[in-house]
This record gives C-alpha cells, structure tokens and sequence, in this order.
C-alpha cells in the first residue's frame, strides 16, 4: 500500500499538461475499494493536503442540502482536480453557503429531467486554478462558489432549456449557459444566457 501512495503522489506532484484535469479521486477509489467518499481520516496525508481539510465537514454541509440527483461523491471529485501543477481545493468555508441555492437548482433541474448529474466539471474555483482554465473570467461566479458546470445524459440543449424553464417559475435569479457537452447553472442574482 505504501508503494501505491508513493507512486501515486509521484503521479500527482508530476503532473503535466496531459495531466490537466488528473483526478486525486482516482487514487482513492483504488485505496478503498471503489468508494471515492473516504472519510478524512482514511485519506493519505499527501492527498488531503491537495484538496484540503476539511472534507468531512463540507460532506456534512453538503448532506445537509438533501440533494435527490447530485452524488457528493461527484461535487468533492470536481474539487481535486488539477491543471498542470496547480491544484484547485475545497471552497473556504466562508463560501459554503454560497453554492446552496445553485446545488439545489441543478437538482430540481435534475429531478425535472428524470435523470442524475453524470458528472460534476466544477463547481467551486480557487482563484489559481480558475486563472488555469481556457477561457474562465478573472471574476468567475466560480470563484465565488455560486456556479455549477455539469454533464447530463440529455443534451446541454436540453437541460439549458429545463434551467431557465425553473428560472422563469421563480426557483432562482441566476445565469445558464449551453456549452459543447456541459450546461452552466449560476445563482448571480440576476438572469443571464449564453
């Protein structure tokens, strides 16, 4: 086991642009057995050092919101994802609340589409590793842990349509945007398309 934490640290303090978006997830799913939900305790120092402490405690928080069709396990993987040798990390806590409304947003917009969230792109950014990202703004809603970047099944045509459908019910003030592959849901305030 010491051999599989010390290549896979070496992978990860390796990391090159082909790395980008290496998943630190990965080498816990291979530690546990499949189940990327490791507690802290379970984690290797070197691998909680990358996405942060606090991850049972945000994992509390985020159990708290009673998501139906968002897995937790998918919202901390988009947490430990690099690019290059910047890693981003688990939001402070002092943005926690910040993604509440958008996380239940995409939920309902999942509930309404009849179908989970695939996968879970990004939610919050660390200002380092959103200044790695092709094409993010220096003022990314990201940043500010209000946005949610998803894939579904269903088309980005398809659940943009479904997220400003719920936006026009009153569910929430925010931006929705149809990317190739992904749809972005943000909690702004104010209504936004793209």
């Amino acid at each position: 086991m010491g051999l599989i934490l010390c290549t896979g640290t070496g992978l990860l303090m390796g990391a090159s642009k082909a790395d980008a978006m290496w998943n630190v997830m990965d080498v816990l799913r291979g530690l546990d057995g499949g189940d990327a939900s490791a507690s802290r305790s379970e984690m290797p120092p070197s691998l909680r050092g990358v996405i942060g402490g606090n991850v049972e405690a945000y994992k509390k928080f985020l159990n708290r919101l009673g998501l139906r069709k968002i897995s937790l396990q998918k919202i901390i993987e988009s947490h430990a994802k690099a690019r290059g040798n910047v890693h981003n990390t688990l939001p402070p806590r002092q943005l926690w609340n910040n993604i509440r409304k958008t996380l239940l947003a995409m939920d309902k917009v999942a509930h309404r589409l009849g179908e989970p969230v695939g996968e879970v792109l990004s939610v919050y950014r660390s200002p380092a590793y959103n200044a790695k990202c092709a094409g993010a703004k220096s003022n990314s809603y990201h940043i500010r842990n209000n946005a949610i970047d998803v894939r579904f099944n269903s088309s980005p045509k398809r659940v943009a349509a479904m997220a400003r459908d719920l936006r026009k019910a009153g569910l929430f003030q925010g931006g929705v945007g149809r990317y190739p592959g992904f749809t972005h849901l943000d909690t702004r305030g104010s209504n936004a398309d793209w």
